[in-house]
């Protein structure tokens, strides 16, 4: 069927992105696996061709443009081209909501121009080594102290955690309240007592940094924050959690038709018993399975896409697609490595970098588990 979400500015927008990735991600990208680390002057270059902050007003540097297609085509292209160093969807897509909505206007001129521009990279720091997807349960401190809140606390598994100026930290200014005890705070780079720990190594995504962060009497002030200090930190990360899984959807469902388009072709001249790969019924069988549910996943992610641009779109319905579109992205990739046999597990095809790439999918964002969890309570149970 055909695709009718994008428009005519998009398409051009989409030929930006591909120039870009072009001329200075993909000639680069394996020595940035091997570094673990994505240099801070490509976010930069980002930057000047405009891929950066679409919301953020113009009177601040962006485009004051709140459609999220744009950020759909860039995560697109990045996942097509194998490209996953680039924390460029953390930051357009989790980070932007938080720093154009709950900041004042002197947090917006202190922010938002760095943030469209690369030089001003950000990060959120919720999981904790041991809550993990249990946001309730993080035991991060922020104690107020006149104009400062004292933050003691550790945080894990933080995307752009090395190259981050900016972090959004999740801490509790009540420990006994609860989810309502919750505030963010935003820690600058240089703060005294913030310290960064290894960059992970990680099975996948070998180039995007991910690091853990220690926070330790650290002093911030109380215009840092974002948002009233009325407890509402816990449910401005639920609100902004659909937009954050919706990327992850587009991702899967891009990167499920990357590898199975590469494999098509693989098919059609990889040779076995002196005839090719897809003359078998089998493999013809497995392929028709595989395309025709990417092909229902990607219709359902456009129109929640839809959905999410009229702010419509529910955490229920967000927790679908995130958790299905994941599911299908690992089973996708998992049968077109098995039909490339042992060719598919050599890292020089591109099938082998996508299934060691995709496997944190159904678990950053939200687990699989829990998305099911969320759609189970919609019942009324």
């Amino acid at each position: 069927m055909q695709r009718d979400l994008f428009e005519e500015e998009h398409l051009l927008f989409r030929e930006t992105v591909r120039e870009f990735m072009a001329r200075e991600v993909l000639p680069h990208h394996a020595q940035w696996e091997k570094d673990g680390i994505v240099p801070r002057e490509v976010w930069k270059k980002a930057g000047e061709v405009g891929m950066f902050g679409f919301s953020v007003p113009e009177e601040y540097g962006g485009a004051g443009i709140t459609d999220f297609r744009y950020n759909a085509v860039i995560v697109e292209e990045i996942t097509r081209s194998g490209a996953s160093g680039l924390g460029f969807s953390l930051h357009n897509d989790v980070m932007a909501p938080y720093l154009v909505d709950l900041t004042d206007d002197e947090q917006k001129q202190r922010w938002l121009p760095g943030f469209v521009t690369g030089e001003l990279i950000t990060a959120i720091a919720m999981t904790e080594p041991g809550a993990g997807s249990d946001l309730q349960g993080i035991r991060t401190t922020a104690v107020r102290e006149g104009d400062h809140y004292v933050v003691n606390g550790q945080k894990t598994f933080i995307t752009n955690g090395i190259n981050a100026d900016l972090v959004v930290v999740v801490a509790k200014t009540d420990p006994a309240a609860g989810a309502r005890g919750t505030t963010l705070l935003v820690v600058e780079r240089g703060k005294e007592g913030f310290a960064r720990g290894r960059n992970l190594e990680k099975i996948g995504m070998k180039a995007q940094d991910t690091a853990e962060l220690f926070f330790e009497n650290v002093r911030v002030p109380v215009a840092n924050r974002l948002g009233a200090e009325d407890g509402q930190g816990f449910f401005q990360l639920m609100n902004n959690l659909p937009q954050e899984r919706m990327s992850i959807a587009v991702a899967a469902v891009a990167a499920a038709e990357a590898v199975l388009e590469e494999t098509i072709e693989y098919c059609k001249t990889r040779q076995a018993f002196g005839r090719n790969l897809g003359s078998f019924q089998n493999t013809r069988f497995v392929l028709a399975e595989l395309a025709t549910e990417t092909e229902i996943a990607r219709h359902y992610v456009d129109k929640c896409v839809v959905a999410l641009n009229a702010k419509q779109l529910s955490v229920v319905d967000a927790a679908k697609a995130k958790w299905w579109t994941t599911e299908l992205q690992n089973k996708v990739i998992d049968r077109c490595l098995q039909l490339h046999g042992g060719y598919g597990y050599m890292m020089e095809y591109p099938v082998a970098k996508a299934w060691v790439d995709s496997r944190v999918q159904t678990i950053y964002g939200g687990t699989t588990e829990i998305m099911k969890e969320i759609i189970g309570r919609s019942f009324g149970f």
